[in-house]
């Protein structure tokens, strides 16, 4: 009985844990959407607050965003385009080197991933410069593909897909070069679907990466029809005017890539590493 008690007890304040941790996460959701409600000049007055009065809530903001007298779909339809390319490339070129550093055994193989290990632990900011210069050097300067460029690779996914395929064993690539099975044919057909939960976390992780990527957009892109979106939206607060109402519902509608991306991907997070390998 006591040990039922005990549990119940446990349970409850998990639940209670969970439950403030959501409240805390959709705080700021919820007090974005319901400033998104309210009219320019009162968002000037009165700042971001839950005390909307109803009665004078209204979708114009929304209908000034839609209007088209502004470049926002640009600006997001440049950004899902970075987005995605961005994302298939840095997932499957990063999951190609990673798979080689855990599975494959060559010479300077610990100098070449220690070297990896220093780039991801450099900030970005510090190598802007000669980055924008080769970018310039390469004819990519002002161009979508300058800011795909640069994170087609990341170290990030490299490591964390190194770590993860170290822990698969390595008798599932041994059975299948036995049956046959080219390199090629290993690594499409047998450790990709093996990846699948690893695939998920990293492509939510990049995918908001490159979605929010705000900095090396701003110093590549100059014309005004390859800018992104985050820079667009930076682009509203100027000294001469103050756009909060198409700011904060433009940030609303922002929102919903991520959270697409992420439906998509999380119902693999519950896939175990090896699950489809080792039954039969």
């Amino acid at each position: 009985m006591d040990m039922k008690k005990k549990s119940t007890v446990q349970s409850v304040l998990l639940f209670v844990f969970y439950l403030i941790v959501i409240i805390i996460t959709l705080l700021p959701l919820a007090l974005l959407a319901v400033s998104s409600l309210r009219p320019g000049s009162e968002l000037m007055r009165n700042g971001l607050n839950f005390n909307l009065d109803w009665a004078a809530a209204n979708l114009n903001n929304y209908k000034l965003l839609f209007s088209g007298q502004n470049s926002y779909f640009v600006w997001y339809k440049n950004s899902l385009v970075i987005t995605v390319v961005q994302l298939v490339l840095a997932l499957f070129l990063s999951a190609c080197v990673g798979y080689a550093f855990a599975m494959y055994e060559f010479r300077f193989k610990n100098l070449l991933f220690m070297c990896v290990l220093l780039v991801m632990m450099v900030p970005t900011e510090i190598i802007l410069l000669p980055l924008y210069k080769l970018t310039i050097g390469m004819g990519l300067s002002d161009s979508i593909w300058g800011i795909i460029l640069p994170y087609m690779v990341v170290p990030m996914l490299i490591f964390f897909f190194r770590q993860y395929l170290s822990g698969i064993p390595k008798d599932f690539l041994d059975a299948a070069r036995v049956d046959g099975c080219t390199e090629y044919g290993i690594f499409f057909r047998i450790m990709i679907p093996l990846m699948k939960p690893s695939f998920a976390a990293m492509g939510i992780y990049q995918g908001m990466q490159s979605w929010n990527n705000f900095l090396w957009p701003m110093i590549v892109v100059r014309s005004a029809d390859k800018v992104t979106l985050p820079v667009g939206l930076q682009s509203l607060m100027s000294p001469y005017g103050n756009n909060y109402d198409i700011l904060i519902a433009g940030a609303c509608f922002a929102i919903i890539p991520i959270l697409i991306l992420f439906i998509c991907f999380q119902s693999y997070f519950i896939e175990g590493m090896t699950a489809g390998g080792v039954k039969g």
